[in-house]
């Protein structure tokens, strides 16, 4: 029986459409409109969110086990999840909480910070490349190549026309990672600044939080002008209709999990997948246990 078959497949009440309708990237959206706030989409409230993202888990939880199930004879379809956002957007909360719901066996996690001096030497998609899922796994890019169209652009560490080259570079990239059977959901996850400054002084307040904190990020903070920029270049340059972008508003965590889980189940569901039928005779097999 197909998924599609199956009566839990039925979107949680609490969604007034798939959240792809209410998240997915338009032409014209800008990046300077985007309400940090907001729960596109979601008519529940947070008293919700902890029972719903239960049971959201188990299904995304079945759904990946089916697609790795289906390697096992075959299938060589798999998926990526791209997190791009700024720091403390959430990108390890989706990583532990959404996708951590999964069986590890057929999760690949990647996290791209500043290139090694190794991979400074090759063509910056030979560090991503290196790392796609193989067939039957869901492969998660916290920070992904598009790093190199956004900090790069800031911080001026190429020049533009090199940097300019690469939206259609990496759209290039993607159509054939599709093409070959990977599907591919980009989120964009935004903060406000005001929670980014609460919750990177919640890290300098708790000793368990210092290894997450960086420095750095307040110098990153004074540049969110050219962010904004960076990113509705990003945006408007590289979500194409096989690879569109999600816009996630991510102040409320609670949220921003329950949409990146229905986003992950809806890219399983359009596999349609199934288990993979017995390469054995079954009946023969039972006869053969029960006698030994």
């Amino acid at each position: 029986m197909s998924t599609s078959d199956k009566s839990d497949d039925d979107l949680p009440a609490q969604w007034s459409h798939e959240p792809h309708h209410h998240l997915e990237f338009r032409s014209g959206d800008k990046v300077v409109d985007i309400d940090p706030d907001a729960t596109p989409g979601f008519t529940g409230s947070k008293r919700d969110a902890p029972e719903l993202q239960a049971e959201r888990n188990t299904r995304f939880a079945g759904l990946q086990e089916m697609l790795y199930a289906g390697s096992r004879a075959g299938d060589t379809r798999s998926l990526l999840l791209v997190l791009q956002g700024m720091d403390t957007a959430g990108k390890g909360g989706i990583v532990k909480h959404v996708v951590g719901a999964g069986n590890p066996q057929g999760i690949r996690y990647a996290s791209f910070g500043k290139p090694t001096e190794e991979e400074l030497a090759h063509h910056y998609l030979w560090r991503i490349r290196k790392a796609l899922p193989p067939a039957g796994h869901i492969g998660v890019f916290d920070r992904s190549h598009y790093e190199d169209v956004l900090i790069v652009r800031v911080h001026n560490l190429v020049p533009p026309d090199v940097w300019e080259a690469r939206y259609d570079e990496i759209n290039a990239f993607e159509k054939e990672l599709v093409d070959s059977g990977t599907k591919i959901v980009k989120v964009a996850m935004f903060v406000s600044l005001d929670e980014q400054k609460r919750r990177l002084a919640e890290r300098l307040d708790r000793p368990d939080k210092f290894w997450k904190y960086n420095p750095g990020d307040i110098d990153e903070r004074l540049l969110w002008p050219q962010y904004q920029e960076a990113y509705q270049a990003m945006l408007d340059r590289t979500s194409t209709d096989y690879a569109p972008w999600h816009i996630v508003p991510c102040n409320r965590k609670w949220y921003s999990r329950l949409a990146i889980l229905e986003l992950l189940i809806e890219a399983l569901k359009e596999f349609d997948l199934s288990w993979p039928p017995a390469d054995f005779d079954v009946e023969a097999e039972k006869r053969r246990l029960a006698s030994a």
